[in-house]
């Protein structure tokens, strides 16, 4: 399969190379080193650099390339902007999209595939900075705030950057199954669905955030211990600070509540369980610190927007 990668100048490196290597490590576990062939594609000739300064030898130009692609993806930049009004490119992209089997975005690559007018009326994932700017620009794409992938039919979008390998693990599981997925996820360090599912904001994700140790070791109690007493005085007294004064380092160095942050993390667990398990609504409540199903069902819908059986129809393959 050839996997065709469109990268604009100043393009974002990881964007390229991370599912360029889950596709070839895909190849490596399959033994079948053609099994899937990466080309980067050029927006213009002449070596391409990156935003980080590293420069790539593309393989053609849009101009330039022959044969047939089986997936596109287009590679996000910092300077996309500059991409959005280049007719002939979109042209391009059109005439692609029409043939491919599949195509997509990795980060801010989206806004091209926007300009071009193939995200109308389709569910689109970007870089959780852009999604308010990408849902103005173009209101006939539908934008998922916090999705880290979105399939939608044959159109496949990232968040930013690293979520691009998710997109290409995700890809590899449709393409040759879930058990090729995990191996290729262990061998390059990857979560095969990271914690917290499709969210971008994850309470782990969170948890690295906070530079004062008190914090990060509350978090990553509440993190380990979901069903344990997690109120403010029981997490106050774990840091060894009194209840005001850790409310209130919590919410300096977090942003957030330490309840919402709680909160958070159990839904987060949740939404996991409800991936990867067909348990009822009292059953992953329960697992997740949840007394009352009912208060769960309420936490779920507010966190995510769907009830937990809603969510399952629109994730749980």
């Amino acid at each position: 399969m050839r996997i065709a990668i469109l990268a604009f100048p100043r393009f974002q490196l990881l964007d390229v190379a991370g599912p360029a290597d889950v596709f070839a490590e895909a190849a490596r576990q399959l033994g079948k080193p053609r099994a899937y062939e990466v080309q980067v594609i050029a927006s213009q000739e002449g070596m391409l650099k990156s935003s980080g300064g590293l420069c790539l030898a593309a393989d053609a130009t849009a101009a330039t390339h022959r044969g047939r692609i089986d997936t596109l993806l287009v590679a996000g930049s910092p300077n996309i902007q500059d991409m959005t009004s280049d007719l002939q490119l979109q042209a391009w992209l059109t005439r692609q999209s029409h043939s491919v089997r599949r195509f997509g975005s990795v980060c801010t690559g989206a806004f091209v595939l926007a300009a071009a007018g193939l995200l109308d009326g389709r569910r689109v994932a970007t870089h959780w900075n852009s999604v308010a700017r990408l849902a103005a620009a173009y209101p006939d794409a539908s934008v998922e705030a916090d999705a880290i992938y979105v399939k939608d039919g044959n159109l496949f979008t990232s968040a930013g950057v690293t979520a691009g390998m998710d997109l290409a693990l995700a890809m590899v599981e449709e393409d040759h199954g879930r058990e090729l997925a995990l191996r290729v996820a262990r061998e390059l360090v990857m979560f095969m669905k990271r914690p917290g599912g499709q969210s971008q904001f994850s309470a782990h994700l969170a948890a690295q955030t906070s530079e004062r140790s008190q914090v990060r070791n509350v978090q990553d109690h509440v993190l380990a211990h979901l069903k344990g007493d997690l109120s403010v005085p029981a997490l106050a007294s774990h840091a060894g600070m009194s209840e005001r004064s850790f409310a209130r380092l919590f919410r300096s160095e977090t942003g957030t509540t330490p309840a919402e942050f709680v909160e958070k993390a159990r839904i987060d667990a949740a939404r996991r369980m409800a991936e990867e398990s067909d348990w009822p609504a009292k059953r992953v409540a329960d697992a997740v610190g949840y007394a009352n199903v009912d208060g769960f069902r309420r936490a779920f819908g507010r966190r995510l927007g769907v009830s937990l059986v809603e969510y399952r129809k629109r994730f749980v393959r």
